[in-house]
């Protein structure tokens, strides 16, 4: 299966607000081929001769109903510098991910967020918890995992759970002050 601008459906396209299905496991040979389609869209989307080629925006994550398949998966890959400065790639492609514990404290990207599957412009902030715990099945790892994470990656992972509920990150904006700062929050460059 091949993932590309014209494979992801676009706002207001009703399927992006179906909540969707858990997926059985052990993951059938479609599944999993979607599962890995998904983690190569994020892939070759970052790699900018590919993505030219292929018509891929850059993106971070992908969920499976933006490609109009209402299942709980999806695909994120994330570049992140560690301590000693190197740059450091976090991966999950997760099947029936759960969240099961977050912060009290919220957290948003100063520049607000952006989606493959939504054309318009939407200003403000995203306010997500700034720290989450999901369990769920990782194809990765080919195991059922823990996850705790934070800050960036947290609001990936946050963004792309979404998807799966029939959210969209705009839903998430304050409707009269876009870009009011919460107390208590923490606005990431």
């Amino acid at each position: 299966m091949k993932i590309n601008t014209e494979t992801i459906i676009v706002d207001p396209h009703p399927l992006l607000r179906v909540k969707s299905e858990d997926v059985p496991l052990p993951l059938s040979p479609e599944d999993l081929e979607l599962a890995h389609s998904l983690m190569q869209y994020v892939r070759d989307s970052r790699d900018p001769v590919k993505a030219e080629q292929e018509k891929l925006k850059p993106a971070v994550g992908i969920a499976a109903p933006q490609i109009g398949i209402n299942k709980k998966i999806f695909a994120v890959s994330v570049d992140m510098l560690d301590e000693d400065d190197n740059v450091e790639t976090i991966e999950y492609l997760l099947v029936n991910p759960k969240l099961i514990a977050h912060s009290k404290r919220e957290c948003a990207l100063k520049s607000g967020e952006g989606c493959l599957s939504i054309e318009t412009e939407y200003e403000g902030l995203v306010y997500r918890y700034e720290r989450v715990t999901f369990k769920a099945f990782d194809v990765l790892q080919n195991q059922e995992i823990i996850i705790k994470e934070s800050d960036y990656v947290g609001i990936v992972l946050q963004h792309e759970y979404d998807h799966l509920l029939g959210v969209l990150f705009y839903d998430r904006i304050n409707k009269t002050n876009p870009w009011k700062e919460k107390d208590n929050a923490t606005i990431i460059d």
